[in-house]
């Protein structure tokens, strides 16, 4: 037989699958002539069919070596060094085969892809258009150059080039998950829904459609139907890292925090360089309060990928929660330096520097001015003038936006107000980002006139159903708490927007004019304090308390029990720094034989303040640490304290009046700024103002004369609860009108700015 019937029948048994008697005869020709191209060529590409990509590699480039005037020989050698993951090579490889043949769409398309994955999309684009250039109906050119036109957010083009591929082929799921993912990438989640439904319908087995629809169904809150399609993916494809991390997702929003953590660390087994699963694993973990370990998984998230902004904050965030404030601080500021336009990284900044001992104001200022800058001025444009009705005693549309109506510090405040609000004076429209509902939430939903949830609707389309609902006044609750809208409030799609109830604090965003707080408040804030003239309307109280059916005795004070005098402070440990704890210590060394417990996870803070106290010289067997535990198990807890150190300068606020609601008496140092302010705010409502002290000398001392005035401590234990009933602190209908009122007179005061023509002087 000659070397041309061997190679003829050689490619015969190689068309038709027969690699192994392919690759015989292959052999026996080199074996006659050791530098026949072709078979050297082809010897190689059934290496790469079977994997053996290395010595793919080997043959076709003596191939090449031998005749580089063979365009496919390039083109699978290009095949052979990106399987092997040497990008470099195999784009070089292509664009050798595109100079022997230029007419090669097939090594246009696979040059894209590769560039794409480089990141070099213009490169990725330009080899696209090419490929469709020589051949139009290409659906695969289509296709891929969509997918890179939307990595570019060119979506408009992204959207056209997707939809070309599936009007020459309706029934390619590949094309019509690609498409899903762009709309989902534009938050038109049905849309993306429906594609990635119909991807389904024509091919079943698609695992990356289950996983996208999975992400699409999460996004909507729909958690149940998520959890399953990320199921199905995995079932399909047992390695597939994103759809373990993606179950995470869901598994964690539905609470089911152990298994989300469980199917992170997965994604992480089967992609050791995924960042993205460190990041989530981090925040679940942070969620179950296990800082100490969230914090290693945001270093590994951040060592895979220096430049991810988001870790970064999610790092920050872990190190405040276990009370290291620099630190925070830093990883917030290098968030925001690696991606400036993200809100969530600047918002927690602005909230962590109210907890910092040295109280820097002017640093908050210079903040939240940076903050309208970035976020708000850019908008300004974009405000549209309002057709809202200017009647001037008609009910007021009051909208309400927070992810808190449920069991929640926040929800519980805010619950009184919505039990005694005026409907026929007000009607009530809730914005609810509630994740995961609760009981609360549905009584919240059940004293609205009007529910919307807000579960993955964008800001822009946010804004937009508020405008349409024609709101008068519309109210953050949140602040710069985790998740806010204030991005949202900065479209400004309300005519007057209030800021009230995350924290007694200016958001120190321009689109939200006014704020409600207290008299006792606000008394210490210096006009420069503030970042511009803030209209402040005052109620009674900032608070009004309600336990929310969590019925918990009052007991005994424990000091009548055992003769020691407990002090405690449940509050946040990320509200306790080394001057309160030194200031504690004093507290201490007056009151002998006395003991403190605090609140904190478990970490490894608890030696760091141990070891401050231990200087201090307090004997660390005097020291208690209590976990995080549900409400009641946390209120029982108040059965062992007799008397609650606040915390300074962020004073406990929710923790304080759950204190008082179960008998312990609170000694409060007093600051300049209002969430300074709140043991004044609410000892003074509740009739005890001289429990709220302006120095740390007297700090020390009323702590110590009320530890050793065991008579006024039982009197307390069994009078606070009384007094709390009949005080401002639980006067729910007073609370609601005193806010109704307000809302009465800023809607007033726009409509005067509107008849005299002074609105925004």
């Amino acid at each position: 037989m000659t070397i041309p019937q061997a190679l003829e029948l050689a490619v015969q048994r190689h068309q038709a699958g027969r690699l192994g008697e392919a690759e015989a005869l292959y052999r026996q020709i080199l074996a006659v002539d050791p530098k026949h191209a072709d078979a050297l060529h082809l010897l190689g590409v059934i290496a790469h069919q079977a994997g053996r990509h290395d010595l793919a590699v080997g043959w076709i480039r003596q191939s090449v070596g031998i005749n580089p005037n063979n365009a496919a020989a390039f083109y699978n050698l290009g095949d052979a060094c990106r399987a092997l993951g040497r990008v470099n090579e195999a784009i070089f490889a292509y664009r050798q085969a595109l100079q022997v043949t230029p007419n090669f769409p097939e090594s246009q398309i696979n040059l894209g892809n590769t560039l794409a994955a480089t990141g070099r999309l213009d490169e990725a684009i330009a080899a696209f258009r090419c490929a469709l250039e020589l051949r139009p109906d290409y659906l695969e050119a289509h296709n891929n150059l969509g997918t890179a036109l939307a990595e570019q957010g060119r979506f408009d083009e992204a959207i056209v080039s997707l939809k070309r591929t599936l009007e020459l082929k309706p029934d390619y799921a590949e094309a019509r998950n690609n498409l899903g993912n762009l709309f989902r990438g534009q938050g038109r989640l049905n849309e993306a829904i429906a594609e990635f439904q119909r991807a389904l319908q024509i091919k079943p087995d698609l695992p990356d459609s289950h996983n996208n629809l999975g992400n699409a169904l999460r996004e909507q809150g729909h958690l149940h139907e998520a959890i399953a399609e990320c199921r199905r993916a995995i079932e399909l494809r047992p390695d597939y890292a994103e759809a373990h991390n993606n179950l995470g997702n869901a598994l964690s929003d539905q609470g089911q925090r152990d298994e989300a953590i469980a199917a992170y660390r997965r994604a992480l087994e089967y992609k050791q360089d995924y960042a993205d699963a460190a990041n989530n694993l981090g925040i679940a973990l942070a969620e179950e309060r296990r800082f100490d370990e969230a914090v290693t998984a945001y270093q590994k998230a951040l060592q895979l990928r220096p430049s991810y902004a988001d870790a970064c904050n999610n790092l920050g965030s872990a190190l405040r929660e276990r009370g290291q404030l620099d630190e925070a601080i830093a990883a917030y500021r290098r968030a925001i330096q690696i991606k400036p336009d993200q809100p969530e990284a600047h918002s927690n900044l602005i909230y962590t520097l109210h907890f910092h001992p040295d109280d820097d104001r002017k640093m908050i200022v210079e903040e939240w001015r940076r903050w309208n800058q970035q976020f708000s001025h850019p908008l300004k444009p974009h405000i549209q003038p309002y057709a809202n009705d200017r009647g001037e005693d008609r009910p007021l549309r009051i909208g309400y936006v927070s992810p808190d109506f449920r069991d929640h510090v926040v929800g519980r405040n805010l619950l009184p107000l919505f039990q005694h609000h005026d409907h026929r004076g007000f009607e009530i429209l809730c914005y609810s980002g509630v994740v995961r509902p609760d009981k609360l939430t549905e009584e919240f939903r059940q004293r609205a006139d009007q529910w919307r949830s807000t579960v993955g609707v964008r800001d822009e389309d946010l804004a937009e159903m508020i405008r349409r609902d024609r709101v008068d006044i519309l109210v953050d609750l949140t602040q710069h708490l985790s998740r806010n809208r204030l991005p949202m409030f900065a479209r400004k799609p309300a005519p007057v927007q209030v800021s009230f109830a995350g924290y007694p604090e200016s958001t120190g965003l321009e689109a939200i004019e006014y704020r409600i707080s207290d008299r006792y408040l606000e008394a210490g804030s210096p006009d420069e304090h503030t970042a511009r003239k803030e209209k402040v309307r005052l109620i009674g109280s900032f608070w009004c308390y309600d336990p929310c059916g969590v019925e918990v005795k009052v007991s005994e004070a424990p000091v009548g029990r055992n003769g020691i005098v407990t002090f405690g402070c449940l509050n946040n440990f990320c509200k306790i720094n080394d001057r309160t704890l030194i200031l504690w210590a004093r507290v201490l060394d007056r009151v002998k034989n006395s003991r403190l417990v605090m609140a904190s996870p478990i970490g490894s803070h608890r030696e760091q303040t141990l070891r401050i106290l231990r200087n201090e010289g307090v004997d660390e067997r005097r020291v208690e640490f209590q976990q995080f535990r549900s409400r009641r198990a946390y209120l029982e807890l108040y059965h062992e304290l007799d008397i609650v150190l606040d915390s300074a300068p962020y004073n406990g606020h929710t923790t304080n009046l759950d204190a008082l609601w179960m008998g312990v008496p609170v000694v409060s140092l007093v600051g300049k700024v209002p969430v300074s302010r709140a043991g004044l705010s609410q000892l003074t409502n509740i009739g005890l103002p001289e429990l709220a002290v302006h120095s740390e000398e007297d700090y020390v001392r009323i702590a110590a004369e009320l530890a050793d005035d065991i008579p006024r401590l039982a009197q307390l234990r069994a009078t606070l609860r009384p007094r709390m009933e009949a005080s401002p602190l639980m006067d729910a209908p007073q609370f609601a009108r005193g806010i109704e009122a307000a809302f009465r007179s800023i809607w007033q005061e726009w409509l005067h700015r509107q008849s005299t023509g002074t609105e925004g002087l």
